[in-house]
C-alpha cells in the first residue's frame, strides 16, 4: 500500500450526540478496515513480551460536517471521484436491529430519504485535501 499519497478522514456530523458520534466513527472504521488491504498493522510485542493486535497505519482525521455537507460531499464524490473510496453510515443503518432489517430499509429508500450521520473516504491525499482540506477538525 502506497501511504505517501493516500489519506484517509471521516467527515461526521457535529450535531449527533457523543454516542452517536462514536458509533458512526466505531461503523465506519470498521468498514475502512475490511475494504483496504494493508490499512491495518502487523501484531506488535511490547518490552515485556505481551502482544498487541495491529492498529490502523494510516492517520484517520476526524473532521467537523454538517448533515447537508456530508450529504453534499457524498454526492460529488459519487458523481466526480469514482477512485475514492467512500463509506457512508446513515439514519436507516443506525435504527435498523440487524443486518437483514437494514438491506430492507434501505432497499426502499431514495437518495432524498436518507441522512448521512457520517462518511468516510479513502485514496488520493489531493483529491481528499481538494474535497475536505478546509473543514475543521472534530473536537
Amino acid at each position: 500500500m502506497d501511504i505517501q499519497n493516500k489519506k484517509c478522514v471521516m467527515v461526521i456530523d457535529s450535531e449527533l450526540s457523543i454516542g452517536l458520534i462514536a458509533n458512526t466513527s466505531a461503523v465506519l472504521a470498521l468498514t475502512l478496515g475490511k475494504k483496504i488491504d494493508g490499512l491495518i498493522g502487523p501484531d506488535v510485542v511490547d518490552g515485556e513480551g505481551n502482544s498487541h493486535e495491529g492498529i490502523t497505519n494510516t492517520p484517520i482525521s476526524i473532521l467537523k460536517g454538517s448533515e447537508s455537507l456530508i450529504k453534499e460531499l457524498r454526492e460529488k464524490i459519487s458523481a466526480e471521484f469514482p477512485d475514492l473510496l467512500l463509506v457512508d453510515f446513515s439514519n436507516v443503518a443506525q435504527m435498523s436491529k440487524h443486518y437483514d432489517d437494514y438491506t430492507d430499509k434501505i432497499a426502499a429508500c431514495t437518495k432524498n430519504d436518507l441522512k448521512y450521520l457520517g462518511i468516510a473516504l479513502y485514496g488520493n491525499k489531493k483529491s481528499i485535501n481538494k474535497l475536505t482540506g478546509s473543514l475543521p477538525l472534530l473536537r
